[in-house]
């Protein structure tokens, strides 16, 4: 499946919410996710892209780490589904609306936590979230600048 279908999926299943457990599993999916399209970015994307590309897998990563691995069935783990990425751009936009959205997610979890463990594995989440999306968002201009120096056809 392409990266925008399965970041599409991944942010209506977190905008569906559900306790606690739920959100987690679906932060989780979707730091996986980037881990994977960073992976693919690093491999098999634009050159001027792999560097921040390592450091998006290395950072989504991260956010895995800190988060308990949810019980989830290979067939049901998105970053398990990526085949293809698609377009570059298109994919690091979706990308990083569902990064944001992510944190916005964590902030709601912090803020309800009955326990500290909880409270600092999402403070730990959302930061690695954020420097995330900051990656996607040096990408994204990373393109625009190849895009501004292309000669002009004509």
């Amino acid at each position: 499946m392409d990266a925008v279908r399965l970041i599409v999926t991944s942010r209506r299943a977190l905008a569906g919410g559900g306790e606690a457990p739920q959100v987690m599993a679906e932060v989780w999916q979707a730091q996986a996710l980037a881990q994977a399209i960073g992976s693919r970015l690093a491999v098999a994307g634009p050159p001027e892209l792999r560097g921040e590309a390592l450091g998006l897998t290395e950072l989504a990563g991260r956010g895995c780490g800190v988060l308990e691995r949810p019980d989830i069935a290979l067939a049901e783990l998105r970053a398990a589904q990526l085949t293809e990425l698609g377009d570059a751009r298109q994919a690091l936009l979706y990308l990083g609306g569902l990064l944001g959205e992510v944190g916005i997610a964590l902030v709601g979890l912090a803020c309800a936590a009955d326990d500290e463990t909880t409270y600092w594995q999402c403070m730990e989440a959302i930061d690695a979230a954020d420097e995330s999306r900051d990656r996607v968002v040096q990408m994204l201009r990373r393109l625009a600048d190849r895009v501004e120096g292309l000669p002009e056809a004509g």
